[in-house]
């Protein structure tokens, strides 16, 4: 590459402005993009980067700025045009048609043909490469539905690779997948990089930006607060960029004396693995992390135990009482609580206030006489919730899908809590969290156990299972492959008993 060539940055922003009805989600921000390097754009929830990454890849036009492709400036007033310009965004949120086939999503609406007809074998045959760059291990036929979060999120990046991308976007590509995954999809980007291909990587997990960033952009409240090169990135000075102080215990825990027990499994089967009997103790006031790669069965379990999908044998007892949950609502009477994976899908209803999405679960104790709802309850019961978990909202009458990621999180939270349970499951609880959201959610966790709530949490984030339990459980391919005290706890520990291998002595 020619020296005057590798100086020109290939992509430049410049005093970028965007507004929507109420919001400067935007003021002027710069950046550049230099040929074959990892740029990391971080930033707390609401700071700015989705819109920024929407705007060059076609979604959204700005209101003022300019943006400049190898020196010229373009405009991307489509997706299809930024697409033409090399510019591929992998969005966080999943965007494939699960009733169709792997290869099927991978080249939707530019199938190839022959003679007039779909090309089925060049589909197949283009996309197989593409799912063994990113380490997908799966038929091309296969439908998207069958698949894993984490392996449709694979699906997804073999989709952005597909079109030749000078420019691959990634928006929280790691969300789901475990930590094998992340490590196949950083070899991929090492790979693309080293091949002359710009990323453009925006993650909440700092260890993965540390890991994979030559340079890191920080935006905040819509703004630049700050570059860092690769010599100065660490987790400490992107904390204080982003959210403007030092977050000097990032997990705030302390080990919990844990009380009677408060949730009890015994040789419970669920019906994905029938095969298994899991045994397991979570005691009041303590916390206990459920590790383990995607597919271990954490899921699976954390909903078998809520009766989504109620256990095929074995027993569950909540303080001490014999409890056969075969629908979620007997497990709440018998005072457990489960906040979802997805938020969005099974968490809340986008649609309806905050007010209204904190009382759902407690709808039976809202109704006066005659089966009317309680309104001064309602509002009292949300405005304690909003107070107590610092949600950030206008008013209890804000739409939830107005809320950043870690707010609505928070009402997913508040939701349950409003009805003080007992045993509290949380799966990922900060999937898609900011670093300042984070940090409230883990300080929740320790104000319930304080209270001496029991929690079982499963997460795939290893520095969160080591942050944040008294003990953790690894599963593997739907059994519990051992236990960890907290003593013992180190990645290598749980990626050894994740994996089917019994722990170093």
């Amino acid at each position: 590459m020619a020296a005057d060539a590798a100086d020109q940055p290939l992509l430049e922003v410049r005093g970028l402005t965007k507004r929507f009805p109420g919001v400067l989600a935007l003021n002027n921000v710069d950046m550049t993009l230099r040929h074959g390097e990892v740029l990391a754009v971080i930033g707390e929830n609401g700071a700015g980067k989705s819109t920024l990454m929407k705007i060059l890849a076609g979604v959204h036009q700005p209101d003022d700025g300019d943006i400049l492709l190898d020196g010229d400036p373009i405009r991307l007033d489509s997706t299809r045009r930024a697409t033409a310009c090399g510019i591929a965004l992998i969005h966080q949120e999943l965007n494939l048609a699960d009733n169709l086939d792997v290869g099927a999503n991978i080249f939707l609406g530019r199938e190839p043909n022959r003679f007039g007809f779909t090309d089925r074998a060049a589909i197949d045959s283009a996309s197989s490469a593409l799912l063994q760059r990113v380490g997908l291990d799966c038929s091309t036929r296969t439908l998207v539905r069958t698949l894993s979060i984490g392996r449709q999120q694979l699906v997804e990046i073999a989709k952005a690779l597909s079109v030749d991308a000078r420019i691959l976007i990634m928006d929280e590509p790691t969300s789901s997948l475990s930590q094998q995954e992340a490590g196949n999809l950083f070899a991929v980007m090492r790979d693309l990089r080293d091949k002359g291909t710009s990323i453009i990587y925006i993650s909440h997990r700092l260890t993965e930006v540390h890991r994979v960033a030559d340079r890191v952009m920080v935006l905040r409240d819509g703004e630049n607060a700050g570059i860092l090169e690769h010599a100065e990135i660490g987790h400490d000075a992107m904390v204080r960029l982003m959210v403007g102080r030092d977050l000097s215990q990032f997990y705030p825990h302390a080990p919990h004396k844990p009380g009677q027990a408060a949730l009890v499994v015994q040789d419970l089967t669920v019906p994905q693995q029938r095969q298994h009997r899991l045994t397991f103790t979570v005691h009041a006031g303590e916390i206990v992390g459920l590790a383990g790669l995607v597919g271990a069965g954490r899921t699976e379990l954390l909903q078998s135990i809520f009766g989504i999908d109620p256990p095929l044998s074995g027993q569950i007892s909540v303080a001490g009482r014999i409890i056969r949950p075969r629908t979620p609502r007997d497990a709440i009477r018998a005072g457990m609580a489960l906040v979802p994976e997805n938020r969005k899908a099974s968490g809340l209803i986008q649609e309806l206030t905050v007010r209204e999405n904190i009382s759902l679960a407690a709808l039976h104790q809202n109704r006066r006489a005659g089966g009317f709802l309680n309104s001064a309850f309602e509002r009292k019961v949300a405005d304690e919730m909003i107070a107590r978990l610092s949600i950030s909202t206008t008013s209890a009458a804000q739409l939830t899908r107005n809320l950043s990621g870690g707010n609505q999180q928070k009402v997913v939270l508040a939701k349950w809590l409003a009805l003080r349970p007992r045993v509290l499951l949380l799966d990922e609880p900060t999937r898609g969290v900011d670093v300042g959201s984070k940090h409230e959610i883990y300080a929740i966790m320790e104000q319930l156990a304080g209270e001496g709530v029991a929690i079982l949490f499963a997460s795939s984030d290893m520095e969160e299972v080591l942050g944040m339990s008294d003990r953790v459980l690894v599963m593997h391919e739907g059994r519990i492959a051992g236990q960890l005290a907290r003593d013992a706890l180190s990645e290598q520990s749980i990626m050894q008993l994740a994996t089917g291998r019994a722990p170093a002595a």
